[in-house]
């Protein structure tokens, strides 16, 4: 058994993230969160404010013998826009940037190489916006932020934006959903 690792992203709505990763084989826990930002332990309507700094994201829990961190971002490049500011879709907010939060010097070698790679390809046809640094100030959003998509899986946003974003996960990604 390999130790397990953790990792943090940001990539836009929380909920959206949260449900794509939920059904990834090897990720054996997934927490919504505000990360990288001023305010100790803020409220959801403090980080909507778009002052603390904070932004939504999922603190990955994983096995490394089963996913790799790479295949984890491969995920996140494909369920979310990492050239678009401060923005996902129609969420706009410095709260939804594009992210990565790593843990360690190896993670951090990782994210960085991922992203020369993906601008050297010009996979995007734009600049890639997303952010590698520490994570920093991390805290957990409140409870009902928690397995939304699960929870609440007819609510509008669900089946407008996350319902497709795990549809795009599940047909790109066959081989690393659960079974």
């Amino acid at each position: 058994m390999s130790d397990l690792q953790t990792i943090v992203l940001g990539g836009g709505c929380f909920w959206c993230t949260e449900a794509v990763y939920k059904e990834v084989r090897g990720v054996t826990d997934v927490e919504s969160g505000y990360s990288n930002g001023e305010t100790d332990r803020p409220t959801y309507e403090q980080v909507c404010t778009g002052r603390t700094g904070h932004n939504e994201v999922v603190k990955l829990t994983f096995d490394p013998a089963q996913v790799t961190l790479r295949q984890l971002l491969e995920i996140f490049f494909v369920v979310h826009d990492p050239t678009q500011l401060n923005r996902q879709g129609n969420d706009v907010g410095t709260q939804y940037r594009s992210g990565i939060y790593y843990t360690t010097p190896e993670q951090k070698e990782v994210a960085e190489a991922m992203l020369r790679s993906i601008e050297q390809e010009k996979l995007f046809g734009r600049p890639l916006v997303t952010e590698v640094l520490p994570l920093a100030n991390y805290s957990p959003a409140e409870e009902y932020h928690q397995d939304f998509f699960e929870k609440n899986p007819t609510q509008g946003y669900c089946l407008a934006v996350a319902a497709p974003k795990v549809a795009k996960f599940r047909k790109t990604f066959t081989e690393l959903t659960r079974r």
